[in-house]
């Protein structure tokens, strides 16, 4: 639960730190003292935008930080899902930075995290039910996991969806195959021109590269020619001239003194080896003259002739080369092989298709056997909950159609039900859609009743109701505050409200003020003192100033707890 909340720079609050209790905390106070920033910076805990118009003007930044203890294990469950961990003593310590350049930064025990983490664990551990969240119960969507939650189908609806997703890939393969038969002729015919195309030039890995080295070559020829010629005379071809004719002789004319200089033995053999050297030199230029067979201009143009028709279906079939070419050719030989062989493939995914559809078939009917025996059971439940709010007459159905189209059941994520929240709020009236005929105060009522059936299988550690007494005052206001009491007892509920009735029956009172300090508006939140507590309740029944009778009557609203 939270434990503890600061908030700092936000609007007229310059610092503000809240300890909170488990159980039922209420939180009253003026029209503009602040009750709604409070709400507003617990939502940047959650994950919210921060807007730079809610930085106190003046001030570089603002800081929301909050402590939760006491997680349940479904709680660190979700949190450990997103890697999140709690401290050694159990605690989780959030806190968000805004600074007036747009810039947020988030850290989870000192640590940074992400705003979409921060998103991701929000709803694990507090949920905000303001006047905007009583239409989502009028959402078919939200409808659904309503009644889903209730059910604890969630073993059900994820084999389901399973199941759901294999169906899909097999009819988005049926489309893909079963293509118009002209169309599908018409790409056939293209196909095999196209690889025919491509076969009539027969390509090879990495001949490019060879063919522009040989290119360079032929343009070059007569200049190879002459140097490669007169190189290799003045290394080996020359018989009198060349190096290795005089190394030789050199050789020769010390290998005479030999006998009268040992040293020079040496030297002749250093010679010699160099002559070898020289030799093979020779051998190696000469053959760079001897590569070109034929005649250099008719080899030219058998060349370039090759190298445009690569060009050529390159730029037709692969503009990186011929590796790009040989990959078209195999995607080409592969979309022909299914075209053509597209009737018994398409006849297999049929079938395939007609058999996942049984299976999908019957998990959704597993899925609908279970929402309808919950539905039954989460009706009279919110017909209880709502007689308790002074809705005896309003009746509550749910309404679960199977949607079947010319005898195939049409399915999508959550299955093949069209679930709908129907009420009547008059005797002899038909149940109709709730957001046709609920008015706001009717709507806060049936999401509270919701709320409170559904208390145990949400998990939610704390749960903030903004203004739930929308609408009602008096005996009904009495026993919403009966029902957020009740809640506080298996959860931490927070409430702002305007409702003494719903005020005096919390465990916990604080009062939200706004007063002026050096010269500028602060808001303030006290927690108040049982005498304290009198006069806050009294001040919201009363008018212009606190009479006795409203003091008493305070009283016997915090005696009749």
């Amino acid at each position: 639960m939270l434990t503890s909340l600061h908030i700092e720079n936000i609007a007229v609050i310059k610092s503000v730190d809240i300890d909170l209790a488990g159980g039922f905390s209420s939180f009253t106070g003026e029209t503009g003292a602040g009750k709604s920033i409070i709400i507003d910076s617990i939502g940047l805990l959650l994950g919210k935008r921060a807007e730079r118009e809610l930085i106190r003007t003046g001030e570089s930044r603002a800081l929301v930080s909050a402590v939760f203890d006491d997680l349940a294990e479904e709680t660190l469950a979700a949190l450990s899902s997103c890697g999140v961990e709690p401290d050694e003593e159990g605690k989780l310590l959030i806190q968000r930075t805004v600074q007036t350049d747009g810039h947020s930064s988030v850290r989870i025990n000192g640590r940074a995290i992400t705003l979409s983490v921060l998103k991701e664990i929000g709803p694990a551990l507090i949920h905000i039910h303001g006047q905007n969240d009583n239409r989502l119960i009028t959402d078919p969507q939200n409808q659904t996991h309503i009644l889903d939650s209730y059910a604890d189908d969630e073993q059900l609806l994820e084999e389901y969806r399973a199941l759901y997703h294999e169906l899909c890939a097999l009819r988005r393969q049926i489309r893909d195959v079963s293509v118009d038969e002209g169309q599908r002729l018409r790409e056939i015919e293209m196909l095999r021109y196209q690889i025919a195309d491509i076969d009539a030039v027969s390509l090879r890995a990495g001949e490019e590269e060879k063919l522009e080295e040989k290119r360079g070559r032929l343009k070059n020829a007569e200049k190879i020619s002459k140097n490669v010629s007169f190189a290799y005379r003045a290394l080996k071809g020359s018989e009198k001239g060349s190096v290795v004719y005089i190394l030789s002789r050199a050789i020769q004319a010390l290998s005479q003194l030999a006998d009268v200089i040992p040293e020079v033995q040496s030297i002749a053999a250093d010679l010699e080896e160099k002559m070898w050297q020289i030799d093979d030199c020779a051998e190696k230029i000469d053959e760079f003259g001897g590569d070109i067979e034929g005649d250099p201009t008719e080899l030219l143009n058998r060349v370039e002739a090759r190298l445009d028709a690569i060009d050529r279906l390159c730029r037709k079939y692969g503009k990186g080369g011929i590796a790009d070419v040989l990959d078209f050719r195999a995607k080409a030989a592969e979309r022909l092989s299914d075209l053509e062989s597209a009737d018994d493939r398409l006849a297999a995914l049929q079938r395939e298709e007609e058999a996942c559809y049984g299976r999908v078939l019957a998990q959704a009917r597993k899925l609908h056997e279970a929402r309808l025996t919950a539905a039954t059971q989460l009706e009279a439940e919110i017909a209880e909950a709502l007689a308790f709010l002074d809705m005896p007459r309003v009746h509550f159905k749910i309404s679960i159609q199977e949607q079947i189209k010319h005898g195939r059941a049409e399915f999508d994520e959550n299955g093949f039900d069209k679930i709908e929240f129907l009420i009547s709020t008059n005797p002899g009236e038909p149940p109709a859609p709730m957001a046709k005929i609920a008015s706001g105060g009717e709507l806060s009522r049936i999401m509270l009743s919701i709320k409170s059936v559904l208390a145990d299988k949400d998990g939610i550690p704390t749960i903030i109701y903004d203004e739930v007494d929308t609408g009602v005052s008096g005996k009904t206001a009495r026993k919403i505050g009966i029902k957020l009491r009740d809640a506080g007892s298996r959860s931490q509920v927070l409430c702002v409200t305007h409702s003494a009735q719903i005020a005096s029956l919390a465990d916990c009172h604080f009062v939200i003020a706004k007063g002026e300090r050096d010269g500028r508006a602060e808001t303030s939140v006290l927690r108040l003192t049982r005498e304290e507590r009198v006069e806050e309740l009294a001040r919201i029944l009363g008018g212009l100033s606190v009479t006795d009778a409203q003091r008493l009557a305070a009283i016997d609203m915090l005696q009749g707890q």
